[in-house]
């Protein structure tokens, strides 16, 4: 593992394999840096820089209370620590909240493209009525953090229902991981719950929006937001894929951001 120092000097410890171009992967909030595994061994030109992201809000004294711009703002600083890290200009690659911080942090980082699966935008008229954060404290509050990850998985990973979640649960690499990032989640989906889409995002790197068919309606709705709000942007809906496409399929969403570096202004 190597280390870099944002500003505020925060450390963050970070994986690279291979060489070539550099490729940053940036994980969502459910999981850890592991997410990456199954999608790495289809980049084996670049040179994957996998950061484990440092929990939401920990260096803040009332995460509950701050504001979702400043929580974003923390995480897109340790993206651009990064950027500054690695030699040359690097590409983002980020999923759900990875993806929202990849977009943030290429508004001034300098980057040769950005891509983002499903950025964890939530749209307007859902943004009002969302309470996935309340309903996971009071289950922290009540000390099951079991029920609270549920939760997660049930409106975000699998929205239209699953027959046995607990077996699902039971047979997922990184389930006992998630159970420990309780409370980062629910600072996670506290920010996405207040943060707003700029009608413009100021990037000037080409890039990349991608969702699914099968994943959250609300997802794809954004995603297409997102897409809209990037001056140089392309967008690419896999069909049968769910908001865990890159882990779920990894040759098909590798293919896409391939061909989309191969051709891109």
């Amino acid at each position: 593992m190597q280390t870099t120092t944002t500003d505020d000097g925060t450390s963050i410890e970070y994986e690279r394999r291979g060489d070539g171009r550099p490729l940053i992967l940036l994980h969502g909030g459910m999981a850890p840096r592991q997410y990456w595994e199954p999608v790495v061994p289809h980049f084996e030109e670049y040179a994957a820089v996998i950061p484990q992201r440092p929990g939401f809000g920990t260096c803040l004294d009332d995460p509950a209370e701050t504001s979702a711009a400043d929580i974003v703002d923390r995480e897109a600083e340790y993206v651009r620590a990064l950027v500054d890290a690695v030699e040359g200009q690097p590409i983002l690659l980020g999923h759900s909240f990875g993806a929202l911080t990849a977009f943030e942090a290429a508004t001034d980082a300098p980057i040769e493209a950005v891509v983002g699966y499903e950025p964890a935008v939530l749209p307007e008229d859902y943004r009002g009525q969302a309470d996935l954060a309340d309903r996971m404290q009071a289950l922290l509050d009540e000390g099951d953090r079991r029920e609270a990850i549920k939760r997660y998985v049930e409106q975000v990973l699998h929205p239209d229902g699953i027959d046995d979640l607990d077996a699902w649960l039971a047979e997922w690499p990184v389930w006992p991981e998630c159970v420990d990032l309780a409370e980062e989640v629910v600072r996670m989906n506290r920010a996405v719950e207040r943060y707003r889409l700029p009608d413009r995002l100021d990037v000037e790197a080409s890039a990349l929006v991608l969702t699914g068919t099968d994943g959250p309606a609300f997802l794809r709705e954004s995603a297409r937001a997102v897409h809209e709000a990037l001056p140089h942007s392309r967008f690419v809906e896999f069909d049968g894929v769910s908001h865990s496409g890159p882990a779920e399929a990894p040759a098909t969403v590798a293919a896409a951001v391939e061909s989309f570096l191969a051709t891109r202004r």
